[in-house]
């Protein structure tokens, strides 16, 4: 066989290959705080436990949530550039944010993590004390961040509201439908997105289960739950994708 016949084989038998090699699974990144990645000790996140219920031969789960942030932090310390930088697309985005964002904020510790309240267009310039100035927004803002920019990465953004609390008020648990959960769902709703009211879904069981069952998936305070707990919050996000119209994603289900 003479070189210029080796070289064509060789050049067909490689573009066959790469033909037939099959093609990147796609990914579905999971954003959030504590309640969505923790220690897997004592307290759960419910993101740590999503991959049961999912055939992973077909997708990957990649959660990059992080005990302790808020939307603010988990992009002034480029955790999401850092999601972005893996994005493809034919990827799914997850977020769930609210529990970290409450404080008035400020250059304080209290208010390292704090957001503007609402979903509009507010902002707020800050000087730290080594002269390095930023600007704080709306949570709003910093959901259309996530939104636009995976979206942009030809990934699918899809939003949920915050898991509730063990907090309850005549015999019911309180919802977080007056702000970071109402909000959420006003964001999602303007940029057409998928929303799954994981705050209602879940707080919808805890209530048919009463108060005396539910603080045993709350080990040591009234926001972290158990491992039970963490997979009752999962089994909401998959029942809010069974509801939605995310059909590709919900192929990706073993349950």
């Amino acid at each position: 066989m003479d070189k210029k016949n080796y070289l064509f084989i060789l050049t067909f038998l490689i573009a066959a290959c790469v033909a037939l090699k099959p093609a990147d699974k796609p990914s579905i990144y999971i954003i959030g705080d504590s309640t969505v990645r923790n220690s897997n000790k004592e307290m759960w996140g419910w993101g740590t436990l999503l991959p049961e219920f999912f055939d992973t031969t077909k997708v990957s789960i990649n959660n990059q949530a992080m005990a302790g942030r808020s939307t603010r932090t988990f992009v002034k310390e480029q955790r999401w550039a850092k999601v972005l930088e893996m994005l493809k697309p034919g990827d799914y985005v997850l977020m769930q944010f609210g529990h970290n964002e409450g404080s008035k904020p400020d250059t304080t510790k209290k208010g390292y993590r704090g957001v503007l309240r609402g979903i509009g267009q507010d902002s707020v310039n800050l000087v730290w004390p080594d002269g390095k100035p930023e600007t704080v927004y709306t949570y709003g803002h910093y959901l259309r961040k996530f939104i636009d920019e995976a979206r942009a990465k030809g990934a699918t953004p899809i939003v949920l509201s915050m898991i509730p609390r063990n907090d309850w008020k005549d015999g019911k648990v309180i919802l977080a439908d007056k702000d970071f959960g109402l909000w959420a769902q006003q964001v999602a709703a303007e940029k057409n997105v998928t929303f799954i009211n994981l705050n209602k879904r879940t707080a919808d069981k805890y209530n048919a289960m009463g108060p005396d069952a539910v603080a045993k998936l709350f080990p040591f305070e009234h926001t972290h739950t158990s491992k039970e707990g963490a997979r009752i919050n999962a089994e909401s996000v998959v029942q809010g994708i069974k509801a939605s119209n995310e059909k590709r994603l919900k192929t990706f289900l073993s349950k």
